[in-house]
């Protein structure tokens, strides 16, 4: 449901004539299947060259490629509603539970490949293969799945340094220069560390990978590759768990493609199971 997902990532910064196209489409998405862009726009109040400029905001070509992929989300939804219906409570039991939780996997996953297009990853790969270093900067969840990503890349022989600690981050972003790289996560794009880390690396001329919410953010504004990824907003109780299940979706891929890339690092990680298979057959 990458539609959806892009509309209410974008809520927040929207203009006003924006904002009340977002909301007719969240509100009444089966409208638009007998909806030209011109009676759209009178339906909703505003310009037409607000509802092409919308579309092209969403980073869809025009109106008619944003109305499709409404339509698929349309029929997606339906899909998933048929699977399961509502979010977790304190009174669910554990089937109920495990089966809420796993579709709730299920559609955040969907979402965030579908959020994420294939060349900017390509683009991405071709940084991380090409770093002197690589920094990977965010805190909370976002941190774990920088700690998971950084193992990852190490055992690929790529130099990838993870910290917890947001000091740390910046002091090790002020050493950095332009063969080195950034790897930015924050699931809101927003979180003022990260942010600190990121201005840093800029003003070392230091590329930087983003991995955030859709959407211009303070995080993704300036790095030269954005990344996606997305959380259940309604699920709050379950929120950090959505984010980091995006986000692993997300540095997993890029963990493939480069061993994809490179019989050396698949040699690389080949060698590094075989030596921890001894170490532990010992």
């Amino acid at each position: 449901m990458a539609a959806f997902s892009k509309i209410k990532a974008l809520l927040p910064s929207l203009s006003q004539s924006e904002e009340k196209l977002a909301n007719y489409l969240l509100t009444s998405p089966g409208a638009l299947r007998d909806l030209s862009s011109q009676k759209l726009a009178t339906t909703v109040g505003v310009s037409q060259s607000t509802v092409v400029k919308f579309a092209q905001k969403l980073k869809y070509k025009g109106y008619p490629a944003l109305k499709l992929a409404i339509l698929e989300d349309i029929k997606n939804l339906q899909t998933d509603h048929q699977k399961l219906h509502g979010s977790i409570s304190v009174d669910d039991d554990y089937e109920i539970m495990s089966s809420k939780l796993l579709q709730s996997k299920i559609a955040v996953l969907n979402q965030t490949k579908n959020l994420n297009d294939r060349y900017a990853l390509l683009d991405a790969v071709n940084l991380l293969e090409k770093a002197n270093r690589v920094l990977i900067t965010g805190l909370g969840g976002s941190a774990l799945v920088g700690k998971d990503f950084s193992f990852k890349l190490q055992k690929l022989g790529i130099t990838a340094i993870s910290e917890i600690d947001g000091h740390a981050q910046l002091a090790i972003a002020s050493t950095l220069g332009k063969q080195d790289l950034v790897f930015a996560l924050s699931e809101s794009g927003a979180t003022r560390e990260v942010v600190n880390v990121v201005n840093e690396a800029r003003a070392n001329d230091t590329p930087v990978i983003s991995v955030t919410k859709f959407g211009d953010t303070p995080v993704s504004i300036h790095a030269k590759v954005r990344l996606y990824s997305v959380a259940e907003e309604a699920a709050t109780r379950i929120s950090s768990i959505l984010a980091r299940t995006a986000q692993e979706l997300v540095i997993d891929m890029l963990f493939i493609s480069l061993m994809q890339k490179s019989s050396s690092r698949r040699s690389l990680l080949e060698k590094s199971r075989d030596v921890v298979s001894q170490f532990r057959n010992h």
